[in-house]
């Protein structure tokens, strides 16, 4: 398969299959190259790409809601994004993001609106096609949707997109005026001549601009002028998702339609041995019934019809070795690997000789447990596989992949293969994956007509790719007066880099997984930080909304609140004692707990916990308040401080914290998949359960105002939260939480 990668420098390489990989950093990428050109139908077209990108032409079309826009046509840059501007003043803008509720459909376009000097209102957005080569993210090494990157991607590359279409237009202006260009401007779609009081449409301009070099170096606007970015705007897809005109990968209609109810062999890595369907042909708008490797569907006219036929079906399994396998041994394993010595993430200083100094030892070990993802929109997929071409329909993070699974599936060249990639109904990582694609790729093979799987929340949950369970010891000597002075900490659990990017697992060690871990934001002389790959067997594991942060938060601000104990320092102060170093962090630290009240007394039976982050290029404090009763923990309230450089929509920053908190508190309060005889034992929101409405707490989130670069904010939320929330537990009852669910632990005290 090709894909994008990292490399241990930091540098985004490509393997476009051809066995060559081309590095392209981060400085490199910000050199772009820039063209104008004429639009199909009239207009002007401007694309920028980057300079390693290929320079194939080939016209691509998407559909994500609203008309498909076509690719640069010859004489222009393959971009890796690009503008349109047509003869009515439309602006419409392609870009390689998905929008899974994160609102990159309203912050991406403000970035161009704002160079561009147009109206939010008047820019439209659509969804790039498959293609790495001319849509590459840097950051991830792919075009992807994840880790928190789409504003840290776009900031820079649509607003200078958005400023060299400004000029050109004005160029074009000027030119038919015979005026200086200087003595003109922009403003709400149009270029103004002042001393004339003249004044153009950008629609009227078009073909002119389309015959203008774009000059080199075109200049940003500083900060203080801007006049959109920064501004609270509200959501420009929220009408259409109001009125249900939006369309989802569910919602998805194809003439001639089928639909699919599967069953999958409920134990890892069985397969299907027979099945009886001779009740299931006789249910009314059944079609047929397909075999395919580790399981069965059942076709029907519609989904009722599935379901109903689906249920009467005598399913024999070839269960496996995986049959045995339990929760147990997959503990076990972990505990067994972390005796090892693991692959070195970060050395600092001489830690045996500052254990043997210190005045006191601290040892923990702490545990989080698999999890599922759980979206809202259940797993689905539409394809139509034809001798000559295969469509496929869905809601995607990775569109390209997509594309490699119908080459894998129906053998057909992937220029064979379309993919319509439209909003999600939640991602959180899953829809990184394509399973859910190659099995539909499975069926459709062998039906020749158009068909829809969708997985039942049943389905959804036992055969998710999970968070994997991670096993973690951590230890610190301490001063006489507290302070620590050694740092050793050991991450045990699965490699999801390994599969998802196996070039950026290297001599054993997976960033993902010791990110945080390895580069924490306080002052620590002596550490040494590794990692023990450790797989649970043939249970499959992914990325999980925060990816590493979420646990690596989790271990160490759990384990920081343990050192202020055993010191008997505030938590808030030991902290801050050792954030001298960091700024961001120290500042965030401080809004926070001073909007939260720290010190003030709280009342009887709850209690108030702290933590401190960095990471997604983001700072990040919380400050939470619980109560707890008979073992039922409710979270009263959540105060956040985030130092996420510079704001381009400050409701999208509130609303994804939020989301983010609420995503965070069901993880850690109830969220957890154990394993039986090979199975997963949960199987819906019965026993996976999700917080309730009425259990959600007040959320206050105050933004920093920073003058840096955009950092992420769709995961640092809920990376986070848990160990706020646990060291609340440990204020309010003394007990400390080293292993998540927390129900668990305090229903088994």
């Amino acid at each position: 398969m090709s894909q994008g990668l990292l490399d241990a420098q930091g540098a985004a390489r490509k393997n476009d299959g051809s066995g060559e990989v081309r590095g392209i950093n981060r400085r490199t990428f910000l050199k772009f190259g820039m063209t104008v050109g004429a639009a199909a139908g009239g207009g002007l077209l401007l694309g920028f790409s980057l300079p390693a990108a290929s320079q194939d032409q080939t016209a691509h079309q998407s559909v994500i809601g609203g008309d498909a826009i076509e690719a640069p046509q010859d004489g222009v840059f393959a971009p890796n994004a690009f503008i349109q501007i047509d003869r009515t003043g439309k602006v419409a803008l392609v870009i390689p993001k998905v929008e899974m509720g994160q609102g990159v459909y309203t912050s991406i376009p403000m970035l161009i609106a704002e160079e561009l000097e147009v109206p939010l209102d008047s820019v439209t957005l659509d969804h790039a096609p498959p293609n790495e080569k001319l849509f590459m993210d840097p950051l991830l090494g792919g075009q992807l949707t994840g880790g928190s990157t789409s504003i840290r991607y776009a900031w820079e590359p649509m607003r200078r997109a958005g400023a060299a279409a400004r000029v050109v237009l004005i160029d074009a202006a000027a030119q038919q005026w015979q005026v200086d260009p200087a003595s003109c401007h922009a403003q709400a779609g149009k270029v103004v001549h002042p001393a004339s009081n003249r004044s153009l449409g950008y629609g009227e301009l078009v073909d002119a601009a389309a015959k203008l070099p774009v000059p080199p170096n075109v200049p940003l606007k500083d900060p203080k002028d801007f006049t959109l970015i920064g501004t609270a705007v509200k959501r420009l897809d929220s009408p259409e998702k109001i009125d249900g005109t939006a369309m989802f990968g569910l919602d998805v209609r194809v003439p001639g339609m089928v639909y699919a109810a599967i069953a999958t062999c409920p134990v890892f890595g069985g397969t299907l041995a027979s099945v009886d369907d001779t009740n299931a042909k006789k249910i009314p708008g059944v079609r047929q019934v397909v075999r395919f490797d580790n399981g069965v569907a059942v076709i029907g006219d519609h989904t009722w019809a599935a379901k109903r036929g689906l249920a009467t079906l005598d399913i024999k399994w070839n269960e496996g070795a995986g049959a045995n396998l339990s929760m147990k041994q997959i503990v076990d394993d972990l505990a067994s690997a972390a005796q090892r010595d693991g692959a070195v993430a970060r050395k600092e200083g001489d830690v045996n000789n500052a254990f043997s100094s210190a005045k006191t030892r601290v040892d923990a070990v702490y545990q989080q447990p698999f999890l599922a993802h759980a979206t809202m929109e259940p797993v689905n997929c539409t394809v139509h596989v034809r001798p000559d071409g295969c469509d496929i329909w869905l809601g995607t993070q990775v569109p390209t992949r997509i594309v490699d699974a119908g080459v894998a599936v129906t053998g057909l060249p992937a220029g064979k293969i379309t993919v319509h990639n439209h909003l999600l109904g939640g991602g959180f990582g899953r829809r990184l994956e394509f399973d859910m694609a190659t099995q539909a790729l499975k069926i459709g093979k062998q039906l020749g007509v158009p068909v829809k799987v969708v997985w039942t929340r049943e389905e959804d949950i036992q055969h998710d790719m999970y968070r994997p369970y991670y096993y973690d010891r951590i230890s610190a000597g301490l001063d006489a007066n507290g302070k620590p002075v050694a740092w050793q900490h050991r991450i045990v659990g699965s490699s999801i880099l390994a599969r998802f990017a196996p070039p950026a697992f290297q001599h054993g060690l997976d960033p993902d997984a010791v990110e945080v871990a390895a580069d924490l934001p306080y002052d620590l002389p002596n550490q040494l930080v590794d990692y023990v790959r450790q797989e649970p067997h043939a249970v499959p594991t992914a990325f999980w909304r925060g990816v590493g942060p979420t646990r690596g938060t989790f271990v160490v601000e759990s384990f920081i609140d343990e050192l202020a104990a055993q010191a008997k320092a505030d938590p808030v102060k030991y902290r801050r004692d050792l954030l001298g170093k960091t700024p961001r962090a120290l500042n965030v630290l401080n809004v926070a707990t001073e909007a939260a009240g720290w010190g003030s007394a709280v009342p009887k039976g709850q209690g108030r916990g702290v933590s401190v982050m960095h990471a997604f290029g983001s700072f990040f404090s919380m400050v939470v308040d619980v109560s707890v009763d008979k073992g039922e923990v409710a979270v009263k309230r959540v105060v956040c401080a985030v130092d996420c450089g510079m704001v381009v929509n400050p409701d999208t920053i509130e609303a994804q914290v939020q989301g983010g908190v609420i995503f965070a508190i069901t993880a850690a309060l109830y969220s957890e998949i154990t394993i039986k005889d090979g199975r997963v034992e949960q199987n819906n929101f019965t026993d996976y359960r999700m917080l309730r409405i009425d259990q959600a707490p007040p959320i206050e989130v105050h933004i920093v105002k920073s003058s840096e670069a955009p950092g992420g904010i769709g995961e640092p939320g809920t990376a986070a939260l848990a160990p706020a929330l646990t060291n609340a537990i440990f204020a309010a009852t003394g007990k400390r939480i080293r292993q998540l669910p927390v129900g668990s632990q305090l229903q088994t005290a």
